[in-house]
């Protein structure tokens, strides 16, 4: 996966230590309800639009620029869904924790497609027929699609351990 030129910067210090990487992604539906989704080429694993936030970029912003970015599809805010710190660790051994903020979006343009570089595939789904997601982009998707306040994990618990809580 690509990476910014400012964490670029940050890996050539610390190498593959633990950063603490602010993020943005989006949980996009289009007029018949389906969800985007793109394979990853990193892992080969389904997942939502997302990445880091650049300086001076606010997390809306970031969460569209990721979607078109890509998988080609423009989109519009519909509203702030959620926010959670989470761990990964990728393939070549870098470390990040990611406080990750989504939204949920409505598809307005574009054409779904593969980008040459951060995804494998891109397709729509319908909700109920998802491929093997991670358990944080479940998460994600359930938290987004109901209607409420943003979610957030409750102080003094873990994400492991939450679960989604309604109204």
């Amino acid at each position: 996966m690509a990476i910014s030129e400012y964490l670029g910067r940050l890996r050539a210090v610390v190498g593959h230590d633990l950063l603490l990487v602010p993020s943005a992604a989006a949980v996009v539906h289009d007029d018949a309800g389906r969800i985007l989704l793109e394979q990853r080429s990193d892992t080969g694993t389904w997942a939502l639009p997302a990445g880091g936030i650049d300086p001076g970029e606010q997390p809306a912003a970031a969460a569209l620029r990721e979607i078109e970015e890509e998988t080609g599809v423009i989109a519009e805010i519909e509203r702030l869904a959620g926010l959670a710190m989470h761990p990964a660790e990728y393939p070549n051994g870098d470390r990040c924790e990611y406080l990750n903020v989504w939204f949920r979006c409505r598809a307005i343009g574009g054409d779904a497609r593969r980008d040459e570089d951060e995804t494998l595939d891109v397709r729509w789904f319908e909700p109920d027929a998802l491929p093997d997601i991670h358990p944080f982009t479940r998460l994600r998707i359930d938290t987004a699609l109901r209607e409420g306040p943003p979610w957030f994990v409750p102080p003094g618990e873990a994400l492991d351990t939450v679960r989604i809580r309604y109204p």
